[in-house]
Order: structure tokens, then sequence, then C-alpha cells
């Protein structure tokens, strides 16, 4: 067997290095140590409701956020003192209480804020969970189709991509491209290819009610997902969102006047 320990030789020298690189890149290794590690406990903060019951509520110390959420108060305590260190709140050494700032508040609780970026944690939660699939296709070279994703990556990437739809999309990427304002305010049909839960689509169905939008994917739960969104919404008489191939979309386009 050829393990890595196998392999070091008892001989081996060190070879002359720059000190100073080696610090360098040891402490971008801490660095990224830390961030992997916080990570995780950032999509716990927020799986829990930790964030929520701090945001706007001034300084409390663990044991009161630990009732508020009806979470045990050590692993609480554990917890304040990660986000503390990564700066995600704030700690008074006098009063043993943390406050996370209005400005971190808005941008890991607020989910119709354009600063939105809580998402993201449950995004990376996701991903590390298909590290065998991922060292399996570097042996294999397959791929991994998108459904086999573990759900929070799903889910992870509506809540991610969505404040910078509500930023951006009316506001700058549609007047970016030449009379596509105003063929949606006339009636217009459009087409989201690989749509996921729809949000894009979803919010122009918003503002441009004359329009009809169809939005294509091959994942159902998405489908799913994205037809639920509509009908909360009340936007489902001018949205309609399909579980499609690519070549399933091409043949549709084909046959009927859906796409453009």
């Amino acid at each position: 067997m050829n393990n890595s320990s196998d392999t070091a030789s008892p001989d081996f020298e060190t070879p002359n290095i720059d000190a100073q690189k080696m610090d360098a890149f040891l402490g971008k290794v801490v660095t990224d140590f830390g961030a992997a590690f916080s990570a995780p406990l950032c999509y716990i903060g927020d799986r829990l409701g930790l964030y929520k019951a701090m945001a706007f509520a001034g300084p409390l110390s663990y044991e009161e956020l630990a009732q508020k959420t009806q979470t045990d108060a050590r692993y609480v305590r554990e917890w304040l003192i990660n986000q503390a260190a990564g700066g995600y709140v704030d700690y008074d050494p006098p009063t043993k209480k943390y406050t996370l700032p209005d400005e971190h508040a808005v941008a890991l609780t607020v989910e119709d804020s354009p600063y939105y970026v809580v998402g993201g944690f449950q995004i990376v939660n996701a991903m590390n969970k298909a590290d065998e699939r991922i060292i399996e296709g570097f042996h294999t070279g397959k791929g991994m189709l998108w459904g086999e994703h573990h759900h929070n990556l799903f889910q992870g990437t509506e809540r991610f991509f969505k404040p910078s739809y509500i930023g951006n999309l009316i506001q700058s990427w549609l007047p970016a491209v030449e009379g596509a304002v105003e063929k949606l305010q006339e009636g217009a049909k459009v087409a989201d290819i690989g749509t996921g839960h729809g949000i894009s689509t979803l919010i122009m169905a918003q503002e441009f009610p004359k329009s009809r939008f169809f939005g294509f994917d091959n994942h159902q739960p998405s489908i799913e997902r994205a037809n639920q969104i509509a009908k909360e919404q009340g936007v489902e008489d001018r949205v309609e969102f399909m579980v499609a191939s690519a070549q399933g979309i091409s043949r549709r386009a084909i046959r009927s006047d859906h796409l453009f």
C-alpha cells in the first residue's frame, strides 16, 4: 500500500525556503481554516434562528439568546465566541453581552434586502456533502447531476441569488438590453432556461403584467418550488414552469409559440 506516510523518506532534507513566503502562506492557510470552520457555524446560526433572534435586539447574554431560541445555553455560548472572534457579532466584556450590528443583521436576516448573503452558507454546507462524489469524479471523469446534490444547494441558491435579482434585474440589467423593457411593458413571451426556483422570472412577472413567462428546468423539485412561489405571489396566470431537458426545450420551441 502507498499511504502518504509511506512516501516520506526518513532522509528527506528541508529545502532552502524563504521564511517570509512560508510565514505568509501559513497565515493564509490559517485564515482559510478559520473561514472553513466558521461557515458551518454560520449556517447553524441561520438554521436555528440565532441571527434573527439577535437582529435589532440590542445586547444579549448567551443565556438570553438561548432562552429566546429555545436552545442549549452552553452551545449558544460557544457559537457566540466563534461569531465574536470572526467579527460577526460584537462582544462587550464588562457586561458579557453580545450584539449583532444592524448592518450585519440586514445582511444575515432580511431576505428581501439586496445585501442578504446567508444563503451562501447553505450552499457551502451542501457542497461539502458532495465531497465523495467529487473525489470519485476526479478518478472517473464522470459528472454529478444537479438533482443529485444535497437539497440545501437548491434552497441556498435561491436565497443567495435572489438579492442580486432584487437589486439589479429591473433597475439595471434589463435596461442595459436595448428595447427589452419596452417589449416587456407592451407584452412579450419570455423563456427562462435553467430556471431553478424561478426567482428572476417571478420578479419580471410582477413588474411586467402584460408579458407571459415560461421557465424550464430538468429538476422536478425545483419546478414544483417555482410553481408554488408563483401561486403564493398570485402570478400563476402569466407564469408557467415546466420540467424539460435541453432536447425537450428545443422540440417545444419548434412545435409551439412559447419561445421566441
